[in-house]
């Protein structure tokens, strides 16, 4: 007896689509405190004298500060069967350092799904891309994050 697939063809029409935008204006006091919270003395996230003789000509935000920017919302369709998630992890990938001023933009995309069988009953594997723009259009980063459903 073959079961009955988790993804449905209301699931399969949500691939391709695209959160609302989230904007966080990155200010230098909130690079520095993050720099701080997560104990990297690097003088290029705290120390604007420093930063200016290197090769970015100022300051900028560790990479993981993208990690404060407001995820966007990316509703998905309802999954009755599948009750419980599970973070299945990220991959980053970064393009663009992030200055202070800057105005960074997140939009999700549901890039893919996909299913599998397990001893507890039917897994739903959603990809999702998250895209960081900065106000010139430049990608700073993308995350490739996978949230598993069961």
């Amino acid at each position: 007896m073959t079961q009955e697939s988790v993804i449905s063809t209301e699931v399969r029409q949500w691939v391709g689509r695209e959160s609302e935008p989230v904007t966080l204006e990155v200010e230098r006091g909130a690079i520095r405190k993050f720099a701080e919270a997560i104990g990297d003395s690097n003088p290029l996230f705290n120390d604007e004298a420093a930063a200016r003789r290197t090769r970015y000509g100022g300051m900028i935000a560790p990479p993981t500060f993208l990690r404060s920017v407001p995820l966007p919302k990316l509703p998905l369709p309802e999954m009755p069967n599948l009750r419980r998630i599970l973070d299945g992890g990220s991959d980053w990938e970064y393009f663009q350092p992030v200055w202070p001023d800057d105005r960074i933009t997140a939009v999700t995309r549901l890039e893919n799904v996909r299913e599998r069988r397990s001893r507890l009953g039917p897994m739903l594997f959603t990809t999702l891309k998250t895209t960081y723009t900065n106000q010139f259009g430049q990608v700073a980063a993308t995350q490739t994050s996978t949230l598993i459903f069961y």
